[in-house]
């Protein structure tokens, strides 16, 4: 038996044997091109491209919500129970010693002991410790192991994707907030317009130079722009208190900085190395998952085999406590146990066609995620350039409808055309613009997505700049 025992130990810590598959990564079949891709952007998809827009309040906006916002924080904690989680399933690894201590006063019959009469109280006394050490074998400790440090390793990528998420929400939702207070202003401007083409008609009306109709169009015109005034004024503080929310602070106003139309721009990512692209948090948080499906079935596997244990005690023990530490009291024992499967109606197998089914899932969810970061980041340039494009459009049809307004006012004070027109070419014009204004935010909005889509190092640099905390860094971590 001492041989076994001592060969079993040699065995499991030498480590030469470990049930279950080992993890190799699944091939990858990465796009051969990437449409509108001109040339490689890898130093691109690592900048702070927020920063690029030169814009500090929102650089703050962004460090305020890598502070507070409460996902974050959830994300930050639970990659901290993963750290505990992993380092007590690393500990199965060890010998467990515990301390113990007794203490029994006993009154026995005499009679049942078969003396006549009272028999005195006895004590009974002990301390000392115990130990319990199961061998990993057959590696499936190990295998606990690995598939504990990989969920770890998932909930760090996990944190990560809360970053890129939340940067990338926070200046979209600032530039769809600083859209809507130019549509706003517009409207406003509008409707000073108006006001002034209404004085105007009741002028004319009263000096019997139009009828009552011209009246009645601009008055009709002017209260319906003065309407949309409320709704953006509606759509905006329910921005701000989205934003708020995302700043982990309660609904408020939000600090303005630059214009929508004094923003710059970050750099064009204009291709991107497939290799680069999967560094994205959910992909490597899908690998990760993998990685632990596949040890998991070697957990599994391992109850196939018998367990081998090494049990010890060794303290002091006596009759009295008085005499618990004299010469003669200690005690020692040391034993091992072999524990194997001999009928378990299925539960083995079960487990192992679980782990196997789990080990599948965790492939194709893996494979999943990178054909949804290739998609998307496919999505992301076909966004940036077309959206451009329609920019471009949008700004040649402003200043056309610009030109038809003023010529519009020329013909009707010479007398050549009716109000309507004034008003159709004041229509057109202001929803020209305001489709201008939405046509520069889907810009942004389509750079933003696109660097949301590329994944890339500023997420740890993000995490420095704010100084999100990071997990406790165990000393038994590998």
């Amino acid at each position: 038996m001492s041989k076994l025992i001592v060969g079993a130990l040699a065995l499991s810590l030498t480590g030469c044997f470990m049930v279950g598959p080992d993890y190799e990564k699944p091939k990858i079949e990465a796009p051969a091109q990437w449409r509108f891709a001109a040339e490689d952007a890898r130093e691109t998809a690592n900048l702070p491209w927020w920063e690029q827009l030169h814009d500090p309040v929102l650089n703050q906006l962004v460090e305020q919500a890598l502070m507070n916002n409460l996902d974050l924080k959830v994300a930050i904690a639970n990659v901290e129970q993963f750290m505990g989680l992993y380092g007590a399933t690393r500990a199965s690894l060890f010998p467990q010693i515990f301390g113990q201590a007794g203490y029994d006063r006993r009154q026995p019959s005499g009679e049942a002991m078969g003396f006549g009469g009272k028999v005195p109280d006895t004590d009974a006394a002990q301390l000392g410790a115990t130990m319990f050490w199961e061998l990993d074998v057959w590696g499936q400790l190990r295998r606990a192991k690995e598939a504990a440090g990989a969920d770890l390793l998932a909930q760090e990528a996990a944190r990560n994707a809360v970053v890129l998420t939340l940067v990338s929400t926070v200046a979209q939702t600032y530039i769809v907030l600083r859209a809507l207070d130019r549509r706003l202003e517009i409207t406003r401007q509008t409707v000073d317009s108006l006001v002034e083409e209404n004085r105007i008609a009741k002028a004319r009306f009263d000096m019997g130079y139009s009828s009552e109709i011209e009246v009645s169009q601009s008055t009709s015109e002017l209260e319906r722009r003065r309407a949309q005034i409320p709704a953006f004024e509606q759509q905006i503080a329910q921005t701000e208190h989205a934003l708020s929310l995302l700043l982990g602070k309660p609904p408020g106003a939000i600090d303005r900085g630059l214009s929508l139309d004094e923003l710059s721009p970050p750099p064009v990512p204009a291709g991107l190395p497939s290799e680069q692209l999967i560094r994205r948090p959910d992909i490597q948080q899908a690998e990760q998952n993998l990685i632990a499906a596949n040890a998991r079935i070697g957990v599994a596997r391992g109850e196939y085999f018998p367990k081998v244990s090494l049990t010890g005690d060794i303290g002091q023990a006596s009759m009295e406590v008085a005499q618990l530490f004299v010469p003669g009291a200690n005690f020692w024992t040391i034993g091992s146990r072999l524990l194997g499967p001999i009928f378990t109606a299925g539960r083995v197998a079960g487990q192992v066609q679980a782990a196997e089914a789990g080990q599948q899932a965790a492939l194709a969810s893996y494979q999943r995620a990178i054909l949804a970061a290739f998609s998307e980041f496919e999505d992301g340039l076909v966004a940036r350039t077309k959206s451009n494009e329609q920019q471009s459009a949008q700004a040649r049809r402003v200043e056309a409808l610009e030109n038809y307004l003023r010529l519009s006012r020329i013909r009707y004070d010479e007398g050549y055309t009716s109000y309507l027109e004034v008003l159709d070419a004041l229509r057109q014009y202001y929803e020209g613009q305001i489709e201008l204004v939405q046509a520069r935010s889907d810009t942004f909005v389509a750079l933003i997505q696109l660097y949301r889509a590329m994944g890339g190092g500023w997420i740890v640099e993000a995490e420095q700049k704010a100084q999100v905390p990071k997990p406790k860094e165990a000393s038994f971590f590998p």
